[in-house]
């Protein structure tokens, strides 16, 4: 049975492939695609967007939202993204086919209008948490929600927090906060999903205009790791979101509570995971533990040689 899903993002060269993977899975309907400022400016990230799902033949509503976070100052991340938020491939001009609607007003739409609607979340979480806000009842139809962000361990904007949360501790709260089930897909996971040149080689092999999409916005990619961390390759974070529903053995899951710092203090935006549960605090997220590497290397060659 297809999983209605309604993806929230910030293209972000992670981003525009979990978009790849999303947009033709014989296990996904993709119902809409919401944006939010993070990896680049709200107006960047939505052309982003826009570009990668009119280039892939993607044809859903897609919304510009929340161009700024609920409470901090903004924050960006053009040092591993680049000016455009997503360097490295050249589209064509595509114009402004935008929905009308507000990112927002998109996700309680699709919500309140489908049957057990899954919100996949691969950037700052402010259009999440502000659709909860606006119109509660959502939480009462809304299946789950599966982000890209946090860690159990350290961060990689800060010693304690990684850049989705950071950009917006506040959306995260309430997201966590909810009562809904919320799944965690953060750096101890995602940095196992290394794009090494044998992995960018593989996917070069296949020779469509994925691959193509792919291969060139993960040489730049890389090559902004290379001078931003001084490591070879980067890890691709955000598709590991929607490939968790693509392959549901994918991930190891393990439920706990966590809590999002919002004190302002040297850890503003650590998801505190109690993973050995030593607050007897309830559990409200499955956090995941462990990825197959391989299996998430295989998702995505399916992935793009569906295009």
């Amino acid at each position: 049975m297809k999983r209605n899903i309604s993806l929230d993002c910030d293209p972000g060269h992670d981003d525009a492939v979990a978009i790849l993977l999303a947009g033709k899975n014989p296990n996904i309907n993709l119902l809409g695609i919401s944006v939010v400022a993070g990896n680049q400016t709200i107006q960047k990230t939505a052309r982003n967007a826009l570009n990668v799902a009119t280039y892939l033949g993607i044809n859903v509503p897609i919304c510009i939202g929340c161009e700024f976070p609920m409470v901090r100052e903004r924050v960006i991340c053009a040092a591993i993204h680049g000016e455009s938020g997503l360097d490295g491939f050249d589209f064509p001009n595509y114009g402004d086919r935008f929905d009308k609607r507000h990112g927002v007003q998109l996700i309680i739409d699709t919500v309140m209008n489908n049957d057990k609607v899954t919100i996949v979340a691969t950037g700052p979480l402010t259009n999440v948490a502000m659709a909860i806000k606006m119109e509660p009842k959502i939480l009462d139809k809304l299946d789950e929600i599966i982000i890209m962000g946090g860690s159990v361990d350290n961060g990689n904007t800060s010693p304690a927090a990684e850049f989705n949360i950071m950009c917006d501790p506040e959306a995260a709260h309430v997201v966590f906060s909810s009562g809904v089930t919320v799944r965690m897909v953060g750096l101890n996971v995602t940095r196992k999903v290394i794009v090494t040149d044998e992995v960018v080689n593989r996917m070069e092999k296949i020779n469509n205009k994925a691959s193509d999409m792919f291969v060139k916005l993960m040489k730049v990619f890389n090559e902004n790791q290379r001078k931003t961390f001084g490591v070879a390759a980067g890890p691709l974070h955000d598709p590991a979101t929607i490939a968790s529903i693509i392959d549901s053995d994918l991930i190891k899951w393990q439920k706990m509570n966590v809590v999002i710092d919002i004190s302002h203090g040297p850890s503003y935006g650590r998801t505190n995971c109690d993973v050995f549960d030593y607050l007897r605090a309830p559990h409200n997220a499955y956090v995941a533990m462990d990825i197959d590497v391989n299996k998430y290397w295989d998702i995505i060659e399916q992935g793009i040689r569906s295009y």
